[in-house]
């Protein structure tokens, strides 16, 4: 399967996505990677580690969570895809069900670099 300049031998070969929460109430890391600075240090160690792909969420869904609106999710997202476009050579994918927020990611994400196809889903 080829993903921008990267070919990925799924057959044969197993990778590693890299998850990078952008929310302040993350189930998985507890908000940790919420800012910029803090973002982009936490994609540089996944990298170096061995991810291959790095998915960036900007909803939480741990039990009990708050839902955010697709304009808060889109406002969370965007900076740090632009910034880890600008820094890491990495495909990234986008955490999300809503499809207008997959709608806007493919837009900062799919400049002929990466992009994987969606569903829209009609929740908004």
């Amino acid at each position: 399967m080829k993903i921008g300049n990267r070919e990925f031998d799924v057959k044969n070969k197993t990778y590693i996505m890299g998850i990078l929460n952008v929310t302040p109430d993350s189930f998985s890391d507890g908000g940790k990677w919420n800012d910029m600075d803090h973002a982009l240090k936490h994609t540089e160690a996944m990298i170096a580690e061995g991810a291959d792909i790095l998915d960036i969420g900007g909803e939480s869904t741990r039990p009990g969570h708050t839902p955010v609106g697709a304009q808060e999710e889109i406002e969370r997202i965007l900076p740090v895809i632009e910034a880890v476009k600008g820094r890491f050579d990495i495909p990234i994918s986008v955490d999300t069900y809503k499809g207008c927020v997959a709608e806007e990611a493919l837009k900062q994400i799919n400049d002929k670099q990466y992009a994987l196809p969606f569903t829209t889903d009609t929740r908004k």
